[in-house]
């Protein structure tokens, strides 16, 4: 792992199988394609073992969490809809995240939708102009990240995610969503570290 890590300092793109050699029966995600995760410096593609002859109309998937880290992430993912000339499928996720259950009933929860609505178009603003032959679905769901971007992965040839979320904490290498997402993908997934990541 610690020659691809060094050799992805200066590649544009590493690609990895998702299990190695000494792969062990039952685990989801080998220990060097999980290190290169958190660790790759350039964009990091890691090929499913199930999934290596996918479906070339399928969608490329992008996770949208409203961060600017996910800036970096949408590029690339438009960028490969883009050469494959497949639609790009956007998911930005929100959940219900209250602590006082009397409070619960009494916020208004269209409004609030409307605004995650909002998040998504402000992101997805003026990458429609820069690649205008991509088609983009926009899916809004209240639902965690990870278990809706698995959930697309079973209809996609490619998901996108950043390595960190808005949720990351300083420091941290590789966010629990792009963790997870690695581990129960359905197809090929792409980790892109944003140029201002602390991970870097």
């Amino acid at each position: 792992m610690a020659v691809l890590t060094a050799e992805s300092d200066l590649a544009q793109l590493v690609v990895i199988g998702d299990r190695g050699l000494g792969g062990v029966t039952g685990l989801l995600l080998g220990s060097v394609a999980a290190g290169l995760g958190a660790h790759a410096k350039a964009p990091l593609i890691v090929v499913r073992g199930d999934d290596a002859d996918p479906d070339p109309a399928a969608p490329v998937v992008v996770g949208v969490d409203g961060s600017p880290l996910s800036e970096a992430a949408l590029a690339f993912a438009y960028e490969a809809a883009a050469v494959r000339g497949v639609p790009l499928v956007a998911v930005h996720t929100w959940r219900e995240l209250v602590g006082d259950l009397d409070v619960a009933p009494l916020l208004d929860w269209e409004a609030i939708e409307a605004e995650e609505r909002e998040v998504l178009a402000e992101r997805l603003a003026g990458w429609g102009e820069k690649y205008p032959d991509v088609p983009v679905q926009r899916i809004l769901a209240k639902d965690r990240p990870a278990h809706a971007l698995v959930e697309q992965s079973r209809r996609a040839q490619l998901v996108v995610v950043g390595s960190r979320g808005r949720g990351g904490f300083t420091g941290l290498l590789l966010g629990s969503v792009s963790h997870a997402v690695l581990h129960r993908s359905h197809c090929a997934v792409a980790v892109v570290r944003s140029a201002t990541d602390d991970g870097a």
